[in-house]
């Protein structure tokens, strides 16, 4: 066996679809097999994948037993060569996971790899690469300073060594992930993707950003950016600090008390819902039919904000490719007067999210 994917899956049961529907056009030719794990789902998460998706292995956990342990009962009835941790809210193009793998095939010292996330309105999600949060970069991002905390040296398209990957999408041998012993199970959530990139590092394993892939990742769906939230965020980043640097009463005091700040001032407050002027379904996988149906012009393509309609893009999976989806989402990222919906292939519903903050949006037809 090639290639084991294993995708956590916890009450987004339309979200999941849609996953697995990229995921499956993604693998027709890979040596595959794919597993969900579902944390007890009170949702109609399991049925629907024994349902539509047979050739799926799933794993239904009588409890929630959290990010770490979950995906840690996954691995271990994994056999492929390389393992992907994949979000069930993400999409991924046709091509990605062959690219991941030629790439992955070609080092010789690999670690894992990352590749380029955008949310549900195209924009780039910095934490696709980061940085170890030491102390002091941890202390410089509560003051507002990122620029250590993100890889931002690295192009949203380059290909390079990067510490840190994002839980969402990581791609490792399955005996790089249990040379560390897997994901740390006393991470319940948040944290442990930065603990499993700083173990294998130290380990001497050479971790990737990949950017010549694009995934989309609805933030959000698993969890809510609430005081519940923030609580498990600052206790994720204390285990973080305890494990991996040296104690100083004081600066574990000022990292903790800037971590519980840190975590108050990222509570994002609900972001106003514009009004939908207009919906336009996009069954054409030629961009210039999507500028026509807006009425833009090229050279106008990089100056949408000023656009005063406020448009819902339909993008229909029975007619354009995961990877043209994501290519116009791409392309218009710099127009905050559009929202997009995915009609997956097949499907009575559509979905999508508006920003990287809220939740995301189910409608059935």
């Amino acid at each position: 066996m090639k290639f084991s994917i294993i995708i956590l899956n916890y009450n987004v049961r339309y979200f999941l679809e849609l996953c697995l529907k990229s995921v499956v056009e993604a693998t027709s030719k890979i040596d595959v097999e794919i597993i969900v794990v579902d944390n007890h789902s009170a949702d109609d998460s399991c049925n629907m994948v024994k349902t539509l998706f047979p050739q799926v292995k799933l794993i239904e956990n009588k409890t929630n037993f959290g990010f770490s342990k979950g995906n840690n009962i996954g691995v271990a009835e994994a056999k492929g060569e390389y393992i992907c941790v994949l979000n069930p809210d993400t999409v991924v193009a046709e091509d990605t996971f062959e690219k991941v793998l030629e790439f992955a095939e070609s080092k010789s010292n690999l670690g894992i790899i990352g590749c380029k996330l955008i949310d549900g309105s195209g924009k780039f999600l910095p934490e696709s690469k980061r940085n170890v949060p030491t102390p002091e970069v941890a202390l410089k991002k509560i003051l507002g300073d990122t620029t250590l905390y993100y890889a931002n040296h690295l192009e949203e398209n380059s290909i390079s060594r990067v510490e840190v990957l994002v839980g969402a999408f990581m791609v490792m041998k399955r005996d790089v992930y249990h040379s560390v012993e897997g994901f740390d199970e006393d991470y319940f959530m948040y944290g442990e993707d930065v603990d499993i990139s700083y173990k294998i590092l130290k380990k001497g394993f050479d971790n990737y950003y990949y950017g010549g892939t694009t995934v989309i990742h609805f933030k959000g769906e698993c969890t809510f950016k609430d005081r519940k939230y923030a609580k498990r965020f600052n206790g994720s980043m204390q285990i973080f600090y305890k494990k991996h640097f040296k104690k100083s009463i004081v600066f574990e005091a000022l990292i903790w008390g800037g971590i519980k700040g840190l975590t108050f001032l990222n509570l994002q407050p609900s972001v106003k819902k514009q009004k939908v002027e207009s919906v336009v379904l996009i069954s054409n996988s030629e961009l210039k039919s999507l500028e026509s149906a807006l009425n833009f012009k090229t050279e106008l393509k990089h100056e949408m904000d000023s656009v005063s309609d406020f448009q819902q893009i339909i993008l229909d999976n029975n007619m354009l490719t995961f990877k043209e989806i994501i290519s116009i989402m791409q392309s218009y990222q710099y127009n905050n007067t559009i929202t997009y919906r995915i009609l997956p292939q097949g499907s009575n519903f559509v979905l999508g999210s508006d920003n990287k903050v809220s939740r995301g949006i189910v409608i059935h037809f």
